[in-house]
């Protein structure tokens, strides 16, 4: 960027909007950030008492403000997410469908670490719908040399997307209800309605809920028969605690699927198994499940359904984040809870 006579402009570019204003009438940009100088602008700049302008040339190896916002938010989305035009050297990027927002945090870290660039987002892995804004990003001066642009794209090319939105994939859910005392009759299964309603907003349809006792075998073969039934995911309710009646997670091992986890370092939620038996996850529910708004549920699920392998060490990660403050007025998911990475 450099500063020059307006007679001598002609060519170059304009680094800012220039204003007009007509006293009593009307005040906005003669000539928009970008425009290129002709020498027929030049009696209207003088009229405005714009003898010097801050201007630049691509030949001498600069990209405007636009430009490199542009490049570096087209070089950063996947999936799901259109671009605004720059507003001030800012681009806003937005949701095109419905799904789960996926951030790659260590590239997000490794372009913001690039001198002059900025990119800013909401919190990964939640729930976004279509038109919302999730990230912005632009440079810092008006100009940047053509070397930071181009570093810019090589890390997101290196490590694309940056960012995405994953749609759900509708699941065949079967759900089983342990507890004697719901097996007996005893007390009314209150479990079940509110995992069917929560798959149901995340579109999939539950096939059949089982309701079995404590007794492990009775477990295993409701997990086998949805199986062969067809569920595409299976839930199982109750007996998640330490307590010498609770066999849940001992009834998920004797089926064979592997264990990804049992315990979660959140609070709702520690006491969640996650295991995966011929690619279909088996989850273990606690009960907390039915009376919290936001849980361990609503961190993992959504995930699972966008098609992401969720492994032991994003449990882990969930740690930072993972304490619910159990506010009177809940704001889910418009607060911290299990955004800590």
């Amino acid at each position: 960027m450099k500063t020059m006579h307006v007679e001598n402009a002609v060519g170059t570019i304009l680094c800012h909007d220039i204003t007009r204003i007509i006293p009593g009438e009307a005040k906005g940009p003669a000539f928009r950030r970008g425009h290129v100088v002709t020498k027929a602008d030049i009696p209207a700049l003088l009229d405005i008492g714009k003898e010097h302008l801050y201007v630049f040339s691509p030949d001498d190896g600069y990209v405007h403000e636009d430009d490199a916002a542009y490049r570096i938010a087209k070089a950063a989305i996947g999936p799901g997410i259109e671009l605004s035009t720059p507003v001030e050297g800012k681009i806003t990027l937005r949701a095109t469908t419905d799904g789960l927002l996926d951030i790659n945090t260590d590239t997000l870290f490794k372009l913001n670490s690039v001198k002059d660039v900025i990119f800013g987002t909401i919190h990964t892995n939640q729930l976004v719908k279509t038109g919302r804004a999730m990230a912005g990003t632009r440079v810092i001066p008006l100009v940047v040399p053509e070397e930071i642009v181009a570093e810019a794209e090589a890390i997101l090319r290196e490590n694309s997307p940056l960012i995405q939105v994953r749609p759900l994939k509708p699941c065949r859910v079967g759900i089983v209800t342990t507890g004697s005392e719901v097996f007996s009759g005893r007390i009314k299964d209150k479990f079940g309605p509110v995992v069917r309603n929560k798959f149901k907003e995340y579109g999939s349809t539950t096939i059949g809920q089982k309701l079995v006792s404590d007794e492990p075998t009775m477990t295993v073969k409701a997990i086998q028969d949805f199986l062969e039934e067809g569920a595409d995911f299976i839930v199982v309710t109750g007996g998640m605690s330490v307590d010498p009646d609770d066999q849940t997670p001992a009834s998920i091992r004797m089926t064979g699927a592997e264990v990804v986890t049992y315990g979660a370092p959140t609070f709702p939620g520690a006491m969640f198994m996650l295991a995966k038996i011929d690619g279909v996850p088996i989850v273990g529910l606690p009960g907390c499940v039915m009376y919290y708004r936001a849980s361990i549920f609503d961190l993992i699920i959504p995930r699972i359904l966008a098609g992401k392998d969720v492994t032991r060490e994003d449990i882990i990660n969930l740690g930072h984040g993972g304490f619910c403050e159990g506010c009177d007025d809940c704001r889910y998911p418009v607060c911290g809870f299990g955004k800590g990475v």
